[in-house]
């Protein structure tokens, strides 16, 4: 332990080291936000932000692709602390970023990110209780250094750096462009082109309406379908409520009543799942007319096995039926130099050739985690209620729904590290992990598994794990979330605490 001891105070005086209580990894809608709850729910605590990119925003940043915008409704999608009072359905992506901004500028976090540093090692030190994080500062080539009591990366489930591009046969010999939406070129002309986009999820069914008409032609070319269901593109409800109400009153109704719409479609899914089909086959069918061919949208799998697709308006039915764009289902068997070949011998001519294929999936924003310099993967181990890893001390982190708006999980899990912080305090404790004494493990099984998305059968490796029931299981259900993170005793027999100069104590204090 002294020799570890030794290397870490080597390492605090060879470069800058910023000392806080609690350090944030990420500048995006998860670590805006929990910035955010730790500034008004903690606010004796010190507080710095890590933020690789040059701007806040994180997804809402770096996606730039024509059409970007949220696949949730935005009264539900927005923080619960800041409400979204625009009207808008599904918000477009800078109208996004720029509520996170307003956001932080609101709660005064804005002032303690710290930008262009990529967060390379966490190294918790059980002598001095802290964690020693080693960042890069890619511009300059130089590393800094954050020692914190707490520790909470808010880094998402996907590799910044690149998005999933299938090896595709031919590839080299396309004269054309073959462009991956995660790295848009801000400098790209697709008037009067002929654009293919391979994929059938959320980033396809936005990309086609956004380009079709500017383009020459538009073919959103899948493997398979998904299920694509459109929704309003404006609140005409909150809008009328809005003349008689307060604003305060209209949002939280609308709130309300979106969450419990999406939580009712999801059960019914799960539940019914071939009712649940047949009425989002139905809705396609109305928007598209009786003679629409149907094959192309009428997945082999239930309702919420996979994200439902949400189009605003039904904006890609719409132009699928004006003829600007349209929709082949089949295998690719090789590029060519003017587009791609199928495997039933048809041809797609093509200028532009966009790879809407997927992300990959990374934990912590591909940090090395350490204890006592020892390397920890978070796929070794369980999660916590969702929101910290299995004896991994004073270390929470956040991650969102995958069957509801990410947000809603996100502002729980914040709060829940607040009441945990605050129950700390108050009852001087310096260390919190949770430990599983019972062997409740189930081997393979990830915190996504709940999803069969390609993205997740390619990347579920690389997750934490879950167990055979609570707290080591992700529920991916909000009212039972409400419950555990925000109602429960913080102090259930899991969770260990050790106080100021003890190994373990604080078992029978009082529960938060």
């Amino acid at each position: 332990m002294q020799s570890g001891q030794n290397a870490w105070m080597e390492a605090k005086d060879t470069m800058k080291t910023t000392t806080v209580d609690v350090l944030v990894i990420g500048a995006g809608l998860s670590g805006i936000g929990m910035a955010c709850h730790v500034a008004k729910e903690c606010p004796s605590m010190s507080l710095a932000i890590v933020e690789r990119r040059q701007r806040l925003g994180g997804t809402w940043d770096l996606f730039r692709y024509p059409g970007i915008r949220s696949d949730s409704d935005m009264f539900s999608f927005g923080y619960k602390f800041r409400p979204w009072h625009a009207l808008k359905v599904l918000a477009d992506g800078p109208s996004i970023r720029e509520y996170i901004g307003e956001t932080a500028r609101e709660y005064g976090v804005e002032d303690h990110i710290h930008y262009g540093l990529k967060t390379v090692r966490a190294n918790w030190n059980s002598a001095r209780r802290r964690w020693l994080v080693t960042a890069t500062n890619e511009a300059a080539g130089e590393d800094e250094q954050f020692e914190c009591r707490f520790l909470i990366p808010c880094t998402g489930y996907y590799n910044y750096d690149h998005g999933h591009m299938p090896d595709f046969p031919g590839a080299d010999a396309f004269k054309g462009q073959l462009i991956h939406p995660q790295h848009w070129p801000e400098d790209l002309d697709y008037t009067g082109k002929q654009v293919v986009v391979i994929g059938s999820g959320a980033t396809s069914v936005t990309l086609v309406p956004a380009m079709a008409g500017k383009a020459a032609h538009v073919t959103m070319l899948q493997r398979s379908p998904s299920y694509i269901f459109s929704v309003p593109g404006f609140d005409k409800l909150s809008e009328t409520l809005g003349k008689v109400l307060p604003s305060s009153m209209v949002y939280g109704m609308a709130r309300k009543r979106n969450i419990v719409l999406q939580r009712l479609i999801y059960k019914a899914a799960k539940r019914w799942p071939a009712a649940t089909r047949k009425m989002l086959l139905s809705g396609v069918r109305r928007k598209l007319g009786k003679n629409a061919d149907m094959s192309h949208f009428e997945p082999s799998y239930n309702p919420w096995d996979e994200r439902l697709c949400a189009v605003p308006d039904g904006d890609l039915f719409e132009t699928l039926r004006s003829g600007d764009a349209s929709i082949v289902t089949d295998h690719i068997e090789t590029f060519t130099e003017s587009g791609i070949r199928l495997k039933s011998g048809r041809e797609l001519e093509a200028d532009i050739i966009i790879s809407a294929t997927g992300l990959e999936l990374q934990m912590l924003g591909g940090m090395d985690l350490q204890i006592d310099g020892e390397s920890k993967s978070a796929s070794e181990r369980m999660t916590y209620k969702g929101v910290m890893v299995e004896d991994v001390p004073n270390f929470g982190y956040i991650f969102g729904y995958i069957n509801a708006p990410w947000t809603l999980k996100a502002d729980l899990a914040a709060e829940y590290l607040c009441r945990l912080l605050r129950h700390m305090d108050s009852n001087h404790y310096e260390v919190v992990a949770a430990h599983d004494d019972d062997g409740v493990r189930v081997p393979g099984e990830s915190i996504m598994d709940e999803l069969a998305s390609g993205y997740v059968r390619r990347g579920a490796q690389g997750l934490p794990r879950q167990g055979t029931r609570l707290p080591w299981r992700v529920l991916h259900n909000y009212e039972r979330d409400c419950d555990m993170l925000l109602k429960d005793p913080i102090e259930d027999g899991v969770l260990r605490f050790e106080a100021a100069g003890t190994v373990q104590a604080g078992e029978t204090a009082a529960a938060a």
